[in-house]
């Protein structure tokens, strides 16, 4: 008869099981961002133990760096999507950095701030915060690009104008956490396309 206080996982298949290990990460992290995440905190919040865990994920700097990309993936796909309905560029930019200021995305945005200060110990880590940085770029220069294109915006305006978006994006976001914003960062995000695309 077991006297463990601590109840046996429920029989999982091993995709499933390593899929429930994941999605417990991620939740924990959009809670208290990476810096939450260790063997013990996300066996606890899968309900299995940190043995299981370590199986599935051996290397915790790895599995960081996977839940940091996939909330990250997540956000960014989302909102270079929404923004790509809107009818014209500007409208595109715009709805893109006011969805991103408009205060409903802190739990991501300290996952990113806790991601580029870790990285600096996490070599494998930081790996995926530069190709997370990355994505956004080309996925703005994208949608830029069509801009140029449709003639809504001349070349030599749009060069440059992803970096200096998710530059104020970055920096805007980052000053949020500590309270440290304009309290209508809408207009911030209006004021700064405009400043941006002319």
């Amino acid at each position: 008869m077991s006297t463990s206080s601590t109840p046996r996982p429920k029989r999982m298949p091993p995709e499933q099981r390593e899929k429930a290990i994941l999605d417990a990460a991620v939740a924990l992290a959009r809670q208290g961002g990476i810096a939450a995440l260790t063997v013990r905190t996300v066996a606890a919040a899968a309900g299995v133990t940190p043995a299981l865990v370590t199986h599935y994920r051996p290397s915790m700097d790895a599995f960081v760096a996977e839940v940091f990309g996939t909330i990250v993936g997540a956000e960014r796909e989302e909102v270079v999507a929404d923004g790509r309905a809107a009818a014209n560029l500007r409208a595109r930019i715009t709805r893109i950095v006011e969805t991103l200021l408009d205060g409903d995305r802190d739990d991501v945005t300290l996952v990113w701030v806790q991601a580029w200060a870790a990285g600096a110990r996490n070599d494998v880590l930081a790996a995926r915060v530069r190709i997370e940085m990355d994505r956004w770029q080309q996925d703005l220069e994208a949608v830029l690009a069509e801009g140029v294109e449709a003639g809504e915006i001349a070349a030599a305006q749009a060069e440059g104008a992803a970096w200096l978006l998710l530059a104020t994006v970055d920096g805007m976001s980052a000053h949020s956490l500590v309270k440290w914003a304009p309290e209508d960062r809408g207009a911030l995000a209006r004021r700064t396309v405009s400043a941006v695309l002319g």
